[in-house]
């Protein structure tokens, strides 16, 4: 095992420690319910505008549309829940989603869980200001792949050059349905 890996996966598990010594079961069952509505109301908003410009025109559209708009649109939910959200990932699009030490360690964690079959359930850790942190996964569906799936296979030539041309430094594609894409982050 990667020493590297082994201290984020030991790190991350004495950050989680750190949670249930500073909230009571219920508030730490409230902060995930929570965080689960807040990513929820994030995904709905996201992939309906998505959906309404792929339906419009294609990736053509929706790409400069999610280059603009992606993270206005989290920002305005973040705004009416009083929280900052975040979508990160190990392989970013935009560089503005590049995890943290402490996010890439959830990421991992969820990565190895995925890979022995384990359900993936929100996560729930002390930030070390004290504030709640919470994580959700984040998969691939079918409908991902036409902008992150294999180039020359779901992500044509023609979209695969406007990613580029919008997002030089690109790491999102080549994935599969059920793969993990990255992670929903949320600061309460």
């Amino acid at each position: 095992m990667n020493l590297k890996y082994l201290l984020v996966v030991l790190f991350v598990g004495l950050v989680s420690c750190n949670t249930a010594t500073k909230l009571s079961k219920e508030a730490q069952i409230e902060y995930i319910a929570k965080g689960k509505e807040i990513t929820q109301k994030s995904f709905k908003l996201l992939s309906g505008n998505l959906m309404k410009q792929m339906k419009q025109g294609g990736p053509v559209q929706a790409i400069p549309f999610c280059n603009v708009k992606a993270i206005p649109l989290t920002d305005e939910i973040a705004k009416q829940e009083y929280v900052s959200i975040k979508r990160v990932s190990k392989r970013f699009r935009n560089e503005i989603n590049k995890p943290s030490s402490i996010e890439l360690g959830v990421i991992e964690d969820y990565k190895v869980a995925l890979e022995n079959g384990e359900m993936l359930s929100p996560v729930l850790l002390s930030q070390p200001t004290g504030k709640p942190q919470f994580y959700a996964p984040i998969l691939i569906n079918s409908k991902c792949l036409v902008c992150h799936g294999t180039v020359g296979v779901e992500v044509s030539k023609a979209t695969d050059s406007l990613i580029k041309s919008l997002y030089p430094k690109d790491l999102a594609t080549g994935y599969k349905v059920g793969d993990l894409r990255g992670i929903w982050s949320v600061q309460f």
